[in-house]
């Protein structure tokens, strides 16, 4: 699930703090989709954080930033225990959000969910119709279950996003998930595009090709602005370049004042803005790139110092030194590529974004390239 966000101009001194922290506290799934991040299953796993540890992680969290916690998975709502945790951040002054499956999200549970300070929930669609969505998911009723999931939050005034996950299945399908996600009064609709990574190996022959990707972010752009709820996508950082380029072709400058968070917010965030939180306690750039970044029982539950250390994050904050054409496009602030596409393309999680069509106006440093 992505929210509003923000983040900072690059530069020397700039103080970089997590705005945004996914995590998955549990792997256990019921379902079995195609594209799993996790290839999660229904567990239980080993090893996963408890309770006391999740507490500690949070306070450090919070001593230091204030962030928006996705509590995500596997389900969340797997754990017996998630009411507790989500009560907690909120208590500690975190915006708690989740992710969860719509199978457990009944009418009590969207009512606890309240209860414990959850400000919003997102619920998968892979379909506009239960033959889509199930076939995609490979659990008969899924599409069934997310609709009872949607209804429930409804009831209980529960804020709500729609999330797709974007393919050659479903591309066809996306204006229909579109005002299906309007007609069920969702708050926002946030297309992704796949990142081949976990079960989603699978779906390599599935991802659209560049050119498609390219269209379907104009589209997204051609939408936003009647579209009556928020409308962006993730895993999809060169959207900010695109809406750069088509506000500049129609004469407007963005600027924080002029766009508001559509000026501020950035593609790939991981490491600079974002991070990820594993069940066992691993720390990534983000959920898609299993780069190991820290370790929370190793750190002594000390994320702050992982966060300000880790020499992956470290890397995601130096954009001058991506390699090839993420290194000195003109709109590597604002977009920055898809760390884990480029790492499950090439093996270089420094690599150019390899869904990237854009020909930067600027010339490679052939100094820099020498030296590289």
């Amino acid at each position: 699930m992505q929210e509003h966000h923000s983040h900072q101009p690059s530069g020397a001194d700039k103080k970089y703090v997590p705005r945004l922290i996914a995590w998955e506290v549990t792997r256990s799934c019921e379902l079995n989709c195609r594209h799993c991040r996790a290839a999660a299953r229904f567990g239980p796993y080993k090893n996963e954080l408890t309770t006391e540890e999740i507490y500690r992680t949070l306070e450090n969290i919070a001593n230091f930033s204030k962030p928006i916690i996705i509590l995500t998975g596997g389900n969340p709502l797997q754990r017996d225990d998630i009411l507790d945790i989500a009560r907690y951040g909120t208590d500690l002054g975190l915006r708690m959000v989740m992710s969860p499956c719509g199978k457990l999200m009944t009418y009590k549970m969207a009512k606890d969910l309240l209860k414990a300070g959850v400000k919003r929930i997102s619920i998968s669609l892979d379909g506009a119709t239960a033959e889509t969505h199930d076939n995609f998911r490979r659990v008969p009723g899924a599409f069934e279950d997310a609709m009872q999931g949607i209804e429930a939050a409804k009831r209980a005034g529960l804020e709500f996003q729609i999330n797709t996950t974007v393919t050659k299945h479903n591309v066809h399908e996306l204006e229909k998930i579109l005002d299906l996600s309007i007609k069920e009064g969702a708050v926002a609709f946030s297309p992704f595009l796949l990142v081949p990574t976990g079960r989603g190996k699978e779906l390599e022959k599935m991802e659209i090709d560049p050119k498609e990707y390219e269209r379907v972010l104009n589209w997204i752009y051609d939408k936003r602005q009647d579209a009556r709820l928020q409308l962006r996508p993730t895993c999809a950082p060169h959207y900010y370049r695109i809406f750069r380029q088509r506000e500049r072709e129609q004469g407007r400058q963005v600027t924080p004042q002029t766009h508001g968070l559509d000026a501020m917010s950035k593609g790939c965030m991981g490491g600079q803005s974002f991070a990820f939180i594993s069940h066992v306690g691993k720390v990534q750039i983000c959920g898609f790139l299993e780069t190991e970044c820290g370790d929370i029982r190793e750190a002594d539950y000390d994320f702050e110092h992982i966060w300000n250390t880790s020499p992956v994050f470290l890397q995601m904050r130096d954009l001058d030194h991506y390699h090839g054409r993420c290194g000195y496009c003109e709109y590597r602030t604002v977009c920055g590529g898809c760390r884990a596409r480029a790492y499950a393309t090439t093996g270089d999680y420094l690599a150019e974004e390899p869904y990237c069509i854009y020909q930067p106006k600027r010339k490679p440093n052939k100094m820099k390239e020498a030296v590289n």
